[in-house]
């Protein structure tokens, strides 16, 4: 009995066609690539990669990449959060508008976006006019946006917003009006209610939107270029390096450099993983 509950068939018809398509397709888009960056690395051997990651640009670039990421993640978080919360509970005069605008970072070609937010924060922009004028009226030196690391973090924000209010957005439709009411009914202030009712239950979603859009930032590449700057050791991101050393024909430079990021990302993700685990445990969702 035992041996045959085993063998028996699943009540989902065409389970395992759909099994088989979804993990051929897994293999051939990400795994195969995935094995291909590492095997490249594995034939230039361990010394030769070690070597074309251990130097002082290489580590500037990946710790560059990689704080203003995770710093763009969290600000997205937190902007993310409240944007999804405002357009759910909330109606005024151009709501649609703005929901519209949120997916406007998955439309717009990251080239695009970079040349339109280079344009708007360079020292003659717009906005970096306004930033230079208002520093110079308290006293300090005229300060600049485009091509520092502030750009590059502007540019990580913009891409990275929509993937967390986008993930966050149907938890909070979800979320009962009923639960606030009754947190309220027993004495807990607003505060209380948001910190320990609400923001649990969004929690585990959140992680999933804070985790994609780091991923988003750690990649990005047109979007940043051009209002980078690509000053070394100051301004410039761990895939333009990587770009670099392909043109210049340094291929397992170039591998190296990302198989370095593959790790530290694998890393980063499966902590968040394990945090939103946690978080789904300590609620009762698992």
């Amino acid at each position: 009995m035992a041996r045959a509950a085993i063998f028996q068939p699943s009540p989902m018809p065409g389970r395992g066609l759909s099994m088989g398509i979804t993990l051929s397709m897994l293999s051939l888009i990400v795994l195969l690539p995935i094995f291909a960056l590492l095997a490249h690395g594995a034939a230039a051997g361990p010394a030769a990669v070690w070597d074309a990651i251990n130097r002082e640009r290489v580590w500037a670039a990946l710790f560059l990449s990689f704080r203003l990421s995770a710093l763009a993640a969290l600000v997205n978080l937190v902007i993310g959060l409240l944007l999804a919360w405002v357009l759910v509970r909330y109606r005024f005069p151009g709501r649609r508008l703005l929901d519209a605008a949120v997916d406007l970072p998955f439309a717009l070609p990251t080239a695009v976006a970079g040349i339109a937010l280079t344009a708007l924060y360079a020292p003659n922009g717009f906005l970096g006019r306004i930033a230079a004028d208002f520093a110079v009226s308290i006293g300090y030196s005229p300060f600049r946006i485009a091509y520092t690391q502030w750009g590059i973090l502007i540019a990580l924000i913009f891409v990275g917003l929509p993937f967390v209010t986008r993930t966050v957005q149907p938890v909070v439709e979800e979320i009962d009006r009923e639960v606030e009411e009754a947190s309220a009914t027993l004495g807990a202030s607003r505060l209380r209610t948001v910190t320990h009712v609400i923001l649990p239950m969004l929690m585990p979603a959140a992680l999933t939107g804070f985790a994609l859009s780091l991923a988003r930032a750690v990649g990005e590449y047109g979007s940043v270029i051009f209002i980078a700057g690509n000053i070394p050791m100051q301004t410039e991101i761990a895939p333009l390096l990587i770009v670099i050393r392909l043109e210049e024909y340094d291929y397992d430079g170039a591998a190296a450099i990302g198989i370095a990021m593959l790790t530290i990302s694998f890393i980063m993700l499966l902590v968040i993983n394990l945090i939103q685990v946690w978080s789904q445990r300590r609620i009762g969702l698992v």
